[in-house]
């Protein structure tokens, strides 16, 4: 469950990066309440997720994916041009997070101290 959130959250990232945009800087109402609103999910749902995965893990997901999807969303819409290195791009932004998701995540390995060499010290 927390990956699906984590996915919903980084959607909403890309609704209030897109409402910012259309917003004109916060003076058209409708896109500034819908950034305001969009943040607020988007902020409220990681939260939720950190406490599930681990937060470097969350935030390179959530902002990979927030990413990749304002700017898909901007070439469907016709904001930005359609193009074979910008969709390979965004292929490995999608492919990065699908290997952060397959690690195993734990506590982080602490190195091995070689005995004889903390005993020369």
């Amino acid at each position: 469950m927390p990956w699906v959130v984590l996915v919903v959250s980084a959607v909403l990232e890309a609704v209030w990066a897109t409402a910012l945009g259309r917003s004109e800087g916060l003076s058209v109402l409708a896109p500034s309440v819908v950034f305001v609103l969009g943040l607020a999910a988007s902020m409220l749902t990681l939260g939720w997720v950190t406490r599930h995965i681990p937060i470097s893990t969350a935030y390179a997901i959530w902002a990979g994916l927030g990413a990749a999807f304002t700017v898909t969303w901007s070439m469907l819409t016709g904001g930005e041009a359609v193009t074979v290195v910008r969709v390979l791009l965004l292929a490995g932004i999608v492919g990065s997070v699908v290997g952060l998701k397959l690690l195993k995540s734990g506590p982080a390995a602490r190195p091995a101290v070689d005995e004889e060499a903390a005993g020369a010290r």
